[in-house]
């Protein structure tokens, strides 16, 4: 390789660092600022022009925001909501996922098509319906309101049932002759090979049911019934101009699931690249 191509590339790839660490910047300043911001006194936080750093940390702003709204009910409603959702949705997509994979039953290419279809139904636009449904059903300020609705999710179906299929038909065979019924070959051999696929699909799941705002706010009015997105928006109504205690309240909602999946990204890098890998 020549010495002018040697310098190009070396080039090329300052350039594409410089671009990915510029992006990253980009990206991470709005956490960063929301941290340092919760750190600051009234004074530095409203001050012009904006100051960086704060003098001395101001702690004390995590204790009295987790002291002026109820956030352990926030927080234990949302984990509520998030375990049982995730756990239904987890249930309905292997077994939908299996169901379209490996049984034959007649209509499964056209049910499966239906279910592609509802993709293309804006989430809005079930909105009223469902509301509608929990009103008739006297739900309203329940858990069930929550998480039944979303007990399942067509994409996550689909993206398990490409996975699903790529297990071979002779291992299903052989499984058969020996008598081992489907939900044995479903939980013994489909879910172990596929732990990646599902890993991410409750990863995914998890981050969704923390940041719902819109459905838990129709359907709940009790303020002990309310989720960390919805107490997080009125606690700012209720906090006023004590932007401080607001990045802090925010910084207490977002940090755990930003721990989560530093912890837990490189199952969802793995399962989104499979899923593009598989045919």
């Amino acid at each position: 390789m020549s010495k002018k191509r040697k310098i190009m590339n070396i080039i090329a790839t300052v350039l594409k660092y410089a671009i990915l660490i510029l992006g990253a910047l980009f990206t991470l300043m709005p956490f960063l600022w929301m941290i340092i911001s919760s750190l600051k006194t009234p004074a530095e936080i409203t001050a012009i022009p904006p100051k960086l750093l704060p003098s001395v940390p101001q702690w004390s702003n995590y204790a009295e925001a987790w002291k002026a709204a109820p956030f352990p009910r926030y927080f234990l409603n949302t984990i509520i909501v998030t375990i049982f959702s995730t756990i239904g949705v987890l249930a309905t997509a292997i077994l939908s996922a299996f169901a379209f994979s490996r049984l034959n039953f007649p209509g499964k290419k056209l049910v499966f098509s239906l279910f592609l279809a509802t993709l293309m139904i804006p989430g809005e636009m079930l909105i009223i319906t469902n509301f509608i449904t929990i009103t008739k059903l006297k739900w309203i300020d329940t858990y069930q309101a929550m998480i039944v609705p979303y007990m399942s999710n067509v994409f996550y179906i689909y993206l398990l049932t490409q996975f699903f299929s790529q297990v071979p038909d002779s291992l299903y065979l052989a499984a058969k002759v020996d008598k081992c019924s489907d939900f044995k070959f479903m939980m013994k051999i489909m879910v172990p090979m596929n732990k990646s696929a599902i890993t991410t699909i409750a990863i995914l799941n998890i981050i969704g049911c923390w940041n719902s705002f819109l459905w838990p706010l129709l359907v709940t009015n009790d303020r002990n019934m309310r989720v960390i997105s919805n107490g997080l928006v009125r606690f700012q109504t209720e906090a006023g101009s004590d932007y401080q205690l607001i990045m802090a309240a925010s910084t207490i909602m977002v940090m755990p699931i930003i721990i989560v999946y530093l912890f837990l990204r490189k199952y969802i890098i793995e399962g989104v690249t499979q899923s593009g890998l598989k045919s």
